[in-house]
């Protein structure tokens, strides 16, 4: 079997997202970072099973792992603590993330396997900042 892109991350509940993206040829960070709203859109009006806000974790998750050198596993994680954006992300501080990644996983009661130490952490925030201030 082939090696693992970067969709084959994605849980279950992005199925039809997912295999919308493979038919189409949609599979490349790049192409699926570059996504506009407008091209979110005629994807959910092709495709009806497609959910407006799982195309948008989509290509959340791709440019902050095409920007940042975010895996996917954390940029999720990212997702669930309410930061959706290189823009959200630079805004934020170290220890403000830190404690709501703690928060998610007591509210979960589980213990999340992706490496988020405060020195990763800041470093994400130090590469978001860079890249928002360049825009």
């Amino acid at each position: 079997m082939g090696s693992k892109t970067f969709l084959d991350f994605l849980p279950t509940n992005y199925r039809h997202e997912k295999s919308y993206l493979i038919q189409n040829n949609l599979t490349d960070l790049e192409k699926l970072s570059n996504l506009s709203d407008l091209d979110i859109n005629e994807i959910q009006r092709k495709s009806s099973l497609c959910t407006l806000n799982n195309l948008k974790k989509i290509r959340a998750i791709a440019i902050f792992k095409r920007k940042i050198g975010i895996s996917p596993p954390q940029a999720y994680l990212l997702l669930h603590c309410g930061i959706s954006s290189i823009k959200s992300l630079s805004l934020s501080t170290p220890y403000e993330l830190e404690r709501k990644i703690g928060r998610l996983e007591r509210t979960l009661r589980i213990k999340t396997e992706t490496i988020t130490t405060f020195t990763v952490i800041k470093e994400w925030i130090k590469k978001a900042s860079q890249i928002y201030k360049s825009i």
